[in-house]
């Protein structure tokens, strides 16, 4: 239940930003969506800070070194902070150019959208660092199965955000009309303050360390000072899982300017549908991370059957999970969109993107359940082939074919379709084999 909450309160907030941005206009949803697409893009692809942190940590863990795991942590945090910086650095500048590219600026409506976009996501890049240094401290603090903190964490960040999206987008109260720019400003802040949480308690477990080191007869400050060793451990793992990570934002990039070129409403309501797929897809991660964090501990123990025994429950309660879901969202198909939107253009224009949506989840179920596993065994190198294999071969043909050939946002999730059944045959295909179960012994 603490990682259902930890990953389900930010696409509630994704959802609660589309819903008050969605108020201002189906030309500031668009902007909104693209937005922030692009920062989950330059943002998501070092989610080897958490997922990959989660199965070194979980392994020395369970291998009985708690001060190992932590020191993952403590590195992984290094990392944020870097590669955060630079990533400030790049995006800033260069938004404009990317939101022109991807938006397109044919028609003044398609300008204005490109406009708006680069101005929020001007703003909303500075939150990128301490974004990323949650993102490590989820994963070590899941590795040594410590799972309350990160959810007070998240929750105390998310909700001071809440407040701040309603009352700077529409001036409610005491707070300025900011518009668009407001939904930006409060991302900012609110996911700041989650960062410095988790970085105060690395901070802490560090000191920990150091002492309990020096007690030892030891020099008492290494737990603080970036350890090369571990960084390169944990950047080896990272190729695979950047592969994996880039593979799908050029998916969902293709997707997001494919789908801009049919129209406003229509990138609107592929942007709308987006977000609840990436709620649902955060929502069935929350059983896949547990299941990441149990086997890497009961590999790290040699426990493998118990790593099996976690890999077929989880599997079968996310794929009960999706189901249910899948019929909520079906059952709500004509009532959930306007909870986001009033624009009579995008709630048209979303009842084709929905069905997909609906038909994915109970895949989806399965695919994210087996994901964790393979994550938490350390087998990256296996899901980044599958993943590119799903992009290369189902997903970016049906994508451009959609464009070349005028299908519409039909076009589009049908390649979304077909990426997830590769990616259902091929993480299937892999448990069955066993070879999983030795793919990631942890090396520093």
């Amino acid at each position: 239940m603490s990682a259902l909450a930890v990953l389900i309160a930010p696409p509630l907030y994704l959802l609660l930003d589309l819903a008050v941005v969605g108020r201002l206009g189906g030309a500031e949803l668009a902007a909104l969506g693209v937005g922030t697409l692009v920062l989950s893009i330059v943002s998501t692809q070092l989610t080897f800070l958490s997922y990959g942190t989660t199965a070194r940590s979980a392994r020395r863990f369970g291998s009985g070194d708690r001060p190992g795991a932590v020191l993952e942590g403590v590195q992984a945090s290094w990392i944020a902070v870097a590669v955060g910086i630079l990533i400030v650095a790049v995006t800033y500048p260069c938004a404009p150019v990317v939101m022109r590219v991807l938006v397109g600026t044919a028609a003044p409506e398609s300008a204005a959208v490109a406009d708006d976009a680069a101005g929020w996501l001007r703003i909303a890049i500075f939150g990128v660092p301490l974004i990323l240094l949650s993102m490590a401290g989820n994963g070590w603090m899941r590795g040594v199965q410590d799972t309350r903190r990160p959810v007070v964490y998240v929750v105390v960040g998310l909700s001071v955000a809440a407040v701040l999206v309603v009352g700077l987008v529409h001036g409610v109260g005491p707070f300025p009309r900011l518009g668009l720019d407001g939904s930006a400003v409060a991302n900012v802040i609110g996911q700041g303050l989650t960062g410095l949480l988790f970085a105060v308690r690395v901070s802490r477990e560090a000191r920990r360390v150091s002492v309990a080191d020096a007690s030892d007869g030891g020099p008492g400050v290494g737990a603080f000072t970036p350890d090369w060793s571990i960084i390169r451990a944990q950047l080896v793992m990272a190729r695979d899982l950047v592969v994996r990570s880039l593979s799908f934002q050029i998916c969902f990039v293709s997707a997001a300017a494919v789908a801009a070129r049919f129209g406003v409403a229509q990138v609107a309501a592929h942007q709308l549908v987006l977000q609840l797929w990436e709620f649902m897809a955060l929502f069935l991660d929350s059983l896949a991370i547990a299941a990441q964090a149990l086997v890497g501990a009961a590999l790290g123990a040699g426990r493998l059957g118990v790593a099996d025994s976690v890999a077929r429950r989880v599997t079968v309660v996310s794929l009960i999970a999706a189901t249910a879901m899948a019929a909520i969202f079906a059952a709500g198909a004509t009532l959930i969109p306007r909870i986001f939107t009033s624009d009579a253009s995008v709630l048209d224009a979303v009842g084709v993107p929905w069905w997909f949506f609906v038909g994915m989840l109970p895949i989806a179920g399965v695919v994210f359940a087996l994901d964790g596993v393979l994550l938490g065994s350390g087998d990256a190198a296996f899901l980044r082939t599958a993943t590119l294999t799903g992009a290369l071969v189902g997903f970016l043909p049906l994508i451009w074919l959609s464009l070349v050939f005028d299908w519409g946002l039909a076009g589009v999730w049908s390649g979304l379709v077909v990426f997830m059944l590769v990616r259902l045959a091929t993480v299937v295909w892999r448990i069955r084999s066993g070879r999983w179960r030795q793919a990631g012994a942890v090396r520093a």
